[in-house]
């Protein structure tokens, strides 16, 4: 077989197990989607802030539940007691780098969960992101392209979403100052505990940075009344650098031309 030829008939054949081709809903799917927890609407997470503050998102009262520590190997431990101890001036908040998963689940912003056939879509205010979470039976890629939020794949156990993610940047962290491994896989329980509250239990494997799998749960109230506003992170709207180069967030919301 001439050199040309093999290449080409390669590229297919890795292209093909990449990637899944999904069908054109039927009316059946769209009838079977009024069958499934309703995760429609917008919500958001009252929760702790970087370095232990606690923050409330839009108009909402902030909580101070701290969550587990994860347990580090020593050398990851030694990276992060490095990073707390002399943390850089110029981070990736302060470029406009999103902090990718599992961080930007955990963002003091509304996030938007839309349902739609094969295919749960959350789009995140924070640094306007979007995570796709492919329902439709495709497996997860073998040798997934390094994304911000990976590549994730979910199915339903009874009123439990379940969403496994793997592939993440090496821009992504675990937390801050703690870099993951090749290995890190990400698995995520959401379920309604409520009319309009969800929990999301979240476990972040990585054997080669983590002693033991860490997990946190989070919950998130829904507000059917709200839209996702706009955020511009190159325009500071969101986000600013002091004097020192620090990054910071304000969370006010702007004030009308009266006040």
């Amino acid at each position: 077989m001439p050199v040309t030829k093999y290449i080409v008939q390669l590229a297919v054949a890795v292209v093909v197990a990449q990637n899944f081709t999904p069908k054109s809903p039927t009316m059946e799917e769209w009838t079977a989607l009024a069958r499934l927890p309703d995760f429609t609407g917008v919500w958001e997470r009252v929760g702790v802030g970087a370095g232990g503050t606690a923050q409330a998102g839009r108009g909402q009262r902030a909580t101070a539940a701290v969550p587990r520590a994860p347990a580090y190997r020593p050398e990851y431990e030694a990276k992060k007691r490095a990073y707390q101890a002399n943390p850089p001036e110029d981070n990736e908040t302060a470029n406009c780098l999103p902090p990718g998963m599992p961080g930007i689940m955990n963002q003091p912003y509304p996030m938007e969960f839309l349902m739609t056939p094969g295919k749960v879509t959350i789009i995140i205010e924070a640094y306007t992101q979007v995570r796709h979470i492919y329902t439709d039976g495709r497996p997860l890629p073998e040798d997934p392209d390094p994304k911000f939020h990976g590549t994730s794949a979910g199915h339903w156990e009874g009123d439990t979403l379940v969403v496994e993610t793997v592939g993440f940047s090496p821009l992504t962290q675990i937390e801050r100052g703690v870099p993951h491994s090749g290995n890190m896989r990400i698995v995520e329980r959401l379920r309604l505990s409520g009319p309009n509250t969800m929990v999301i239990e979240t476990t972040v494997n990585d054997s080669l940075v983590l002693v033991v799998p860490y997990t946190t749960t989070t919950t998130l109230n829904r507000h059917r009344d709200w839209t996702i506003a706009e955020y511009i992170c190159e325009e500071n709207n969101r986000n600013s650098v002091d004097v020192r180069g620090k990054a910071g967030i304000d969370l006010r919301l702007p004030l009308k031309e009266d006040q």
